[in-house]
C-alpha cells in the first residue's frame, strides 16, 4: 500500500500511517527499532533501499527526511509505503522552508513509541552527532565520512564531539579486516616490532585501522597508500619474519606466515546494507570505536606538534 501526502502536517502522516496500519495487519507490533535516515534527494533512493535492506533483518520503521529550499514557504510532502519491500512502515518525509530548523518535531509524533531510535547520516552528517536535533532523539547515530571530500579531517572533527553511541560506517567496514587480524595475530611468530596499512589515499577506514592496531598492539603503524580498492594490505614486522595479509581485488585475501603455506581467505567489500545491518545489530555503544578515534586524535596531536618543533628549528 502507498500514500501520498501534499503540504500536509505531522498529524496528518500519523492518522494515514495508524490508518494504513490497521488494513495491512497492524505491521508495527513486529517492529524492533525506529531508523530515521537524514539524506537528500540526490541520495535518497539509495539510502532507503540499503535502509530497506537492512530492515529485512531488523524489522523497523523507517523514516526518510529530505530537506529541501529552507528559504521557502513552510510545507511538508509524504509518502507512505506500508508492506512493500520492508517489513515494516516507510515514511519518506520532504520538508520545506522553516522546518528545516525543527526537524525533531517533525520526526517525533511518527516514532514507534518504546522503540529505541537510530539515526543514519549516509551523507555530509553533523560534526557532532549528539548535539544535533536529531541526533538527541536516537540511542545510535550513524556517520558514514567516506562521503565527506576531506574524510580524515572529518574523522577527527568526529572525534571532538564523540558521544557514547556515535558510530561510523567506515568503522563497519573495518570489521571483517579487524576480525581476521585478531585471528592472525593469536599465535604470531615472534614479539611485533611495526606494522603498516596499505589503502587508497583518502580512505577512512583505513586511518581508524592504524589507531586501533597502534592503541591495542602499543607499535608504530605506518599508513601506506595502495591504488585500492579499500585496504588492499597489512602486514606485521616481528622477529620470526614478517606476516602479511593482502587483498588485491577487494574479494579475496592471501594470508602470508613466516615457515607456513599461503592461505587464502574470502575477505569481500560489503555493500551499505549490509554494513547498515550490522551496527543496528547493537544498540549499546561501541567502545572500541571511541578508543581508535581518541588514538587516531592523539596521533594527530603529536604529528602537529612534532612538525611545530621542527619548523621552528628551521626557523633558528
Amino acid at each position: 500500500m502507498r500514500i501520498e501526502l501534499s503540504d500536509t502536517t505531522a498529524s496528518a502522516v500519523r492518522s494515514a500511517l495508524i490508518r494504513a496500519s490497521q488494513q495491512m495487519g497492524g505491521l508495527t507490533t513486529g517492529v524492533v527499532l525506529n531508523l530515521i535516515v537524514m539524506t537528500d534527494e540526490g541520495e535518497q533512493y539509495d539510502a532507503m533501499k540499503s535502509a530497506a535492506q537492512a530492515s529485512r533483518e531488523h524489522p523497523c520503521q523507517i523514516i526518510g527526511v529530505i530537506a529541501r529550499k529552507p528559504r521557502g514557504p513552510r510545507r511538508l510532502d509524504a509518502e507512505i509505503a506500508v508492506g512493500e519491500n520492508a517489513p515494516g512502515q516507510i515514511v519518506l518525509l520532504r520538508i520545506y522552508g522553516e522546518l528545516n530548523d525543527h526537524v525533531d518535531s517533525v520526526v517525533t509524533p511518527l516514532l514507534v513509541a518504546d522503540t529505541p531510535v537510530v539515526i543514519w547520516w549516509p551523507g555530509e552528517g553533523p560534526e557532532a552527532p549528539a548535539d544535533d536535533p536529531l541526533g538527541v532523539l536516537g540511542q545510535r547515530r550513524i556517520t558514514d565520512v567516506a562521503a565527506s571530500d576531506d574524510p580524515r579531517g572529518r574523522l577527527l572533527a568526529l572525534a571532538a564531539g564523540y558521544r557514547p553511541g556515535d558510530t561510523d560506517l567506515s568503522w563497519a567496514r573495518t570489521t571483517s579486516w579487524r576480525s581476521l587480524l585478531a585471528a592472525t595475530l593469536d599465535r604470531p611468530p615472534g614479539q611485533i616490532y611495526e606494522a603498516a596499512v596499505g589503502a587508497e589515499r583518502d580512505n577512512p577506514s583505513a586511518e581508524l585501522m592504524v589507531a586501533w592496531l597502534a592503541g591495542r598492539l602499543g607499535i608504530p603503524v605506518r599508513r601506506e597508500v595502495s591504488d585500492g580498492p579499500g585496504v588492499t594490505e597489512v602486514s606485521f614486522l616481528t622477529d620470526g619474519g614478517k606476516i602479511v595479509i593482502s587483498r588485491a581485488d577487494g574479494r579475496n585475501a592471501t594470508l602470508s606466515r613466516p615457515g607456513e603455506p599461503d592461505r587464502h581467505v574470502a575477505l569481500h567489500r560489503r555493500e551499505t546494507g549490509e554494513l547498515l545491518a550490522e551496527e543496528l545489530r547493537r544498540l549499546d555503544p561501541d567502545e572500541v570505536y571511541g578508543e581508535a578515534l581518541a588514538t587516531l586524535v592523539a596521533a594527530a596531536d603529536y604529528a602537529a606538534k612534532a612538525q611545530a618543533t621542527a619548523d621552528l628549528a628551521d626557523e633558528e
